[in-house]
């Protein structure tokens, strides 16, 4: 555990001080929370390289780590490493005054990042729950999803799974992006226990996460109300679902009260139903741990984007005004800080040149975008999608030329091997990913009443903001020629199904409410610098956006609900799998989502069937064959030796789902069991 989390944190600092090779002027604390996402992502992928080439032993982790450390050589530039300790001095400086002589403003701030990894602890340290009585998870929405990174987790770190196959489909290559497991597996092979090495990458990232959202809030509206808004829109989002509290209440004999003690598992989405938007936190970044790095990775690429293509006169004005503000705190011989937002100013160097370097070198900016951009075919493939995408449509609406086929050349550089690996003999059946669909996911709903009820005021706000005028419009035309893009994300998916599973398209979806949350917060910041009845009216309005997404939040921290996904017995098993099998054996089991094979890192003959058809595969025939096996049909041998299976289990899992013919098991050696759970040897 100590081991993992050393190298966590040395990642993390390493991609902050990669950042100094194009992020003139940015806080640390920002650049450490860059720093997370790009230095993971990179570790991911090296590591990635090495392992496939030497298997994931201590040697190839050695290896990974030395290359991922290399933005450590700017401490040999003597310019880089002054800039770099100025900073760090600054940082500490900061925080003893902030300590000595505390205002509102930095205690607001301080608090603020302190509640955000609290609840981070809180959210994750549920994600995945170990007890006696077995693995147990506490966010429902995890329940199919947990038992999946498991067994990718396990594959990589137990079974040798280079080149990978589908760890629940043996035999095809594995196409789903995987780094963000690929990295636990190291966390793993380092000493981590599966729950730990998840929850030191998932908290480390989900601080990250918020860090790059306000800065990219900051950069684009350089308000500071707004910019920590946008974080709680992004996270908290949800619709008119907290509606449903008050009809709990009234069949509660305990009324609210009774309701907030024991909260249903969701208020934004609900099987069944036409509540289907769901909450970021609860729906996407607990359960689907790939979006969890794509998405800040994404975050940090629109930043850039934004920096690097700014106007020469916005740039002018903003260095004016930097210079003004670092003289008069020169003045004052004390430093500022916006906590992630703005540039921590030095004491000796707050002169004009220093500030007329803002934003000097937009190539160095578009370069840097897009080697983020590439890591993401095989951290979050629907990510880069819509990174590629609306980039292009930016650039085609700002005829910069020159940056946007620098961005596009350096990330086709590192992405397309990787996309030519992930698809090179590929068995996913493309045409199962794209239907026309209208209106997403709205059941019987209709699709305009279904989006209003899913998002509640956001769509209505964000079109205020957008035509809200007093001297000038509140959103300036720059930035709502960068947004135009986006709303492509929402057009597209209520159009054209994007996935196997239609609810899928929320992987696409989401990025046209992340990029809508800063116009809707400069709405509400406008409205709270009013008065007080203006502020009345914002926090209401706030409420009304994130109380939904905070209960789903809260019924996870105060423990509403837990779901077991393993047993005793089967965890037992597992380690027997473990034990008794080589770690390539292919082994057959029941096709469910949370078989103890998953805990193995054994190859899978076959996993969840609902699994399996959301990555686009045929599961049909190989179904039908492995049922036909455990009834112990005649052509029972023959399908064995078909499918070269080296071990079968049989435990209650087979026998809940399909019958088996415990004779026909008996012909085989019995090499390891567990309760109930036995493991058959097949081939001799």
């Amino acid at each position: 555990m100590i081991l993992s989390l050393s190298l966590a944190l040395l990642v993390t600092v390493s991609g902050a001080i990669a950042t100094y090779l194009y992020d003139e002027e940015t806080s640390l604390g920002s650049r450490l929370c860059t720093g997370a996402c790009i230095g993971l992502a990179s570790f991911g992928l090296i590591g990635f390289v090495f392992a496939s080439l030497l298997g994931l032993k201590p040697f190839s982790i050695f290896l990974t780590t030395l290359f991922t450390c290399a933005p450590f050589a700017l401490f040999f530039v003597e310019d880089q490493r002054q800039i770099i300790q100025a900073d760090v001095t600054a940082a500490v400086d900061r925080a003893r005054q902030i300590i000595a002589s505390p205002n509102l403003s930095d205690l607001g701030y301080a608090g603020f990042y302190v509640m955000v990894a609290i609840l981070a602890w809180l959210t994750f340290d549920r994600a995945m729950i170990v007890k006696p009585e077995g693995i147990y998870t506490g966010v429902l929405n995890n329940f199919g999803d947990l038992p999946f990174h498991l067994s990718v987790i396990s594959s990589f770190a137990f079974g040798n799974n280079y080149p990978p196959e589908d760890p629940t489909f043996a035999g095809v290559r594995f196409t789903y992006p995987f780094l963000t497991d690929f990295i636990s597996a190291i966390f793993v092979r380092c000493g981590a226990s599966l729950r730990a090495s998840m929850l030191i990458e998932n908290i480390l990232l989900a601080v990250a996460f918020v860090g790059v959202l306000h800065r990219w809030a900051w950069e684009m509206l350089r308000d500071r109300v707004a910019a920590i808004l946008t974080p709680l829109l992004v996270l908290l989002n949800g619709g008119f679902g907290f509606a449903l509290l008050f009809d709990f209440t009234s069949k509660n004999e305990n009324g609210l009260f009774g309701v907030l003690t024991h909260l249903p598992p969701s208020f934004t989405v609900i099987p069944e139903t036409a509540w289907r938007w769901g909450n970021a936190i609860s729906s996407l970044i607990v359960p689907q741990r790939g979006i969890l790095l794509g998405l800040p990775l994404a975050v940090i690429v629109f930043t850039q984007w934004w920096i690097a293509t700014k106007p020469e006169s916005e740039k002018a004005a903003e260095a004016e005004a930097g210079a003004a503000s670092g003289a008069k705190k020169k003045q004052k011989n004390q430093q500022k800080s916006d906590w992630g937002a703005q540039k921590l100013s030095k004491e000796s160097e707050s002169s004009v040149d220093s500030f007329s370097s803002l934003l000097a070198n937009p190539t160095a900016r578009m370069v840097a975008a897009g080697i983020f951009a590439g890591l993401l075919p095989l951290t979050h493939a629907h990510s880069f999608v819509v990174v590629m995408g609306v980039g292009a449509c930016i650039a085609l609406l700002q005829r910069s030329w020159r940056l946007w086929i620098t961005f596009a050349v350096v990330a086709s550089i590192i992405a397309i091997p990787q996309m030519w690996w992930s698809t090179r003999h590929s068995a996913v059946n493309a045409a199962s990913f794209f239907a026309w669909e209208f209106g997403w996911d709205h059941h019987e709903d209709n699709p305009v009443w279904f989006w209003f009820k899913n998002t509640g005021l956001f769509v209505p706000l964000l079109v205020i903001a957008i035509l809200w005028r007093s001297k000038e419009y509140l959103i300036p035309r720059r930035l709502l020629v960068f947004y135009l893009p986006f709303t492509l994300c929402f057009i597209v998916p209520n159009m054209v199904k994007l996935a196997p599973w239609i609810w899928d398209n929320i992987k696409v979806l989401f990025y046209w409410w992340l990029a809508s949350a800063p116009l809707v917060a400069i709405l509400l910041s406008r409205l709270w610098k009013g008065g007080f009845e203006r502020k009345l009216i914002a926090a209401g309005l706030l409420g009304c956006l994130i109380l939904a997404g905070a209960l789903d939040v809260l019924s996870i921290i105060t423990r509403s609900g837990e779901y077991q996904l393993f047993d005793p017995n089967g965890v037992r098993f597992a380690e027997v799998v473990k034990q008794q099998t080589q770690p390539r054996s292919l082994v057959m089991h029941a096709p469910v989502h949370n078989t103890p094979v998953f805990l193995s890192g054994r190859r899978s003959l076959m996993g969840y069937p609902g699994h399996i058809w959301t990555h686009g595969l045929d599961f049909g025939p190989r179904e039908t064959e492995i049922k036909r096996i455990y009834s112990g049909s005649p052509d029972a041998q023959m399908l064995l030796t078909k499918y070269e299976v080296d071990y079968a289990v049989v435990g209650p899992l087979e026998k809940l789902v399909m019958p088996v013919n415990e004779q026909f098991f008996n012909r085989f050696t019995k090499v390891g069991e567990a309760g109930e759970y036995r493991l058959y040897k097949i081939k001799p």
